[in-house]
């Protein structure tokens, strides 16, 4: 089995790209107000911390992307009887660039709100003992230059409560 701090990045992972769930939500938010919003494609969502000065010397890290980490375990042992009872926390840092500095501002807005709505709708049990409470924070990053001109992100942060033997 995969390390847990790997594990439940994964499962992040596997929630917004099986059945293109992010690409359709991102392209129902986007009918709705009647605006053009590139897609995320499965490809774009990938685990890593690598931060965007990396990610953007890499060929295989394009915009718009969604890196995904674990960024801390925590064992509270609230469940006396098993080795670990906590908490971990992911991090999805959401990559969005463009030529102008309004259509990043735009699209950021748009992935953070696809992303989030998919996890509303997928709190409870997600196997493994992992469990999603449905606890998130979101922090923008103002735009700067970058990627295909001006590049901005979102950090997108979720709790998981963890229990194993």
């Amino acid at each position: 089995m995969l390390p847990l701090t790997i594990l439940v990045s994964q499962k992040m992972s596997n929630l917004f790209t099986t059945g293109s769930a992010l690409v359709n939500e991102i392209a129902g938010l986007a009918a709705a107000c009647n605006a053009t919003v590139p897609s995320i494609s499965p490809g774009q969502v990938v685990l890593t911390s690598a931060s965007p000065d990396i990610g953007d010397k890499n060929v295989q890290l394009t915009y718009p992307r969604i890196c995904l980490y674990s960024a801390g375990v925590k064992n509270t042992q609230v469940e006396k009887f098993r080795s670990l009872s906590g908490a971990v926390s992911v991090i999805a840092e959401i990559w969005a660039s463009a030529n102008l500095v309004e259509h990043v501002e735009q699209s950021i807005h748009f992935y953070v709100e696809a992303a989030t709505n998919i996890l509303r709708r997928n709190i409870g049990d997600w196997g493994d003992g992992v469990f999603f409470p449905g606890t998130y924070d979101v922090q923008f990053q103002a735009p700067k230059v970058g990627g295909l001109g001006y590049v901005e992100s979102a950090k997108l942060t979720c709790s998981f409560t963890v229990s194993r033997n």
